[in-house]
């Protein structure tokens, strides 16, 4: 039988849970702002899936990074141990059912949330 691909999607944390989301999975590295955590129905939130601190401010600060470049640096991250141990977790999880990235950005589609999921979904 041949292998499926697993069912990933992005979302952003502050949209109500869908019944099809799957394992709820926050990947970003702070909290969203004024969402309650009894209200965000997370499952799992893998830190070590986040970019760092020194990487989200490059790209986000004063004239703001290329996203090019922030994918290839983010891509490095994401081959450090502990993140591809987290990688690794998701993508089990996404082998018996489906995923759903939540994330408070903005502008997915340029965002590490489709990073990941190509990661995931390769």
């Amino acid at each position: 039988m041949p292998a499926t691909t697993p069912v990933v999607r992005v979302r952003r944390v502050y949209d109500a849970p869908a019944p099809d989301d799957g394992v709820r999975v926050l990947v970003d590295r702070l909290w969203p702002r004024g969402l309650a955590k009894a209200d965000a129905h997370i499952d799992e939130w893998p830190k070590a899936l986040t970019p760092s601190t020194e990487l989200r401010r490059w790209y986000h600060g004063p004239g703001e990074g290329d996203y090019d470049e922030f994918r290839r640096r983010y891509e490095a991250e994401l081959a450090a141990p502990d993140a591809a141990e987290a990688l690794d977790r998701l993508r089990a999880l996404a082998e018996t059912a489906p995923l759903t990235l939540l994330t408070a950005t903005k502008h997915p589609e340029t965002s590490h949330t489709e990073v990941l999921k190509k990661a995931l979904t390769a």
